[in-house]
């Protein structure tokens, strides 16, 4: 009786911890792959042996008390601490395998991780994978993330990084649209040309186009008949013969493979920040982890080799 007390007690400060950082009961329960039922009444009872609210519930929200901030700290290292035990147990066998959960930007989860899913399970058909897909900054530790690709150098201490590639922006155009237009072969003759400008949806500002010029990096807006705010859509443009557009190397790496896109002024192309893999430290040994890192940085490579072909 007292051991399944004890374990009672256990599984409600998992739940816990996992419901504090999150915010919300599903997506616990999403990440610990139990029904949000069973994280609620382990809290329920978790709060009737402690005798103290942990959340203040309400229909839209869930939010710590007071007395449950002061215990969530404690309860998350209980968290971290049970991870890391399945993590030391998982590195013993030598066949990835489990459920590895990835968090990606929209752009390179869906354009980059989604495509190469499939081949990557067909090599380890015992892993699991859960692709988490958005803009807005996540913690890895306290969302239990197995492993992220982010743009820039990592800022987190607690988490060990690979470069993947480099975050890479060229001018790229059509055949066709060039094939009648002429290729320029300098920043400066890109006012002759049609152009396509991103805009960006958060400040509403356009994206002024970077050159490395010699040792400088300069910056310029060209005129644009064509503005968007999507880079897929921008691409899209750039491929139906809209004109000459600044893009990501990743996004239009498909596209050059196909022949649809050319590469222009590659000479003065910019590379800013890197393209890196993030993982926990609990996680460093992890076989699933680590196949999935090898075939990122295989992934990024090919991408960044095909982009690069006129």
């Amino acid at each position: 009786m007292k051991e399944q007390i004890a374990l009672e007690r256990l599984t409600g400060l998992i739940a816990f911890a996992r419901a504090g950082s999150m915010g919300s009961y599903t997506a616990a329960a999403h990440s610990l792959a139990v029904s949000p039922s069973a994280v609620s009444k382990s809290i329920q009872r978790l709060e009737q042996r402690l005798g103290v609210s942990l959340f203040t519930r309400t229909t839209r929200s869930l939010t710590l008390t007071p007395e449950g901030r002061e215990l969530h700290d404690r309860a998350l290292k209980l968290l971290q601490d049970a991870e890391a035990i399945e993590q030391t147990a998982m590195a013993a066998r030598s066949e990835p395998s489990g459920t590895l959960r990835v968090a990606a930007s929209l752009l390179i989860g869906v354009h980059v991780i989604a495509p190469a899913l499939p081949a990557f399970r067909a090599l380890y058909p015992k892993v699991s994978v859960d692709l988490r897909l958005s803009d807005q900054y996540l913690d890895m530790i306290e969302q239990g993330i197995d492993v992220a690709v982010r743009i820039g150098d990592p800022a987190d201490s607690r988490l060990l990084s690979s470069r993947l590639a480099p975050y890479r922006l060229c001018a790229f155009a059509s055949p066709a649209y060039l094939a009648a237009r002429g290729i320029p072969t300098h920043p400066n003759e890109l006012e002759g040309h049609e152009t396509v400008t991103l805009r960006y949806q958060s400040t509403g500002q356009a994206f002024r186009w970077p050159f490395k010029i010699g040792e400088k990096t300069i910056e310029t807006l060209p005129p644009s008949r064509l503005i968007v705010d999507a880079s897929d859509a921008l691409v899209e443009m750039l491929v139906a013969g809209g004109g000459i557009g600044i893009v990501a190397t990743f996004l239009a790496a498909p596209h050059v493979a196909r022949g649809e896109l050319v590469p222009v002024l590659p000479e003065f192309a910019v590379e800013r920040h890197n393209i890196t893999a993030l993982w926990p430290e609990s996680r460093k040994t992890n076989p699933a982890v680590r196949a999935f890192i090898t075939r990122l940085q295989d992934v990024f490579r090919e991408r960044m080799n095909a982009a690069s072909t006129p």
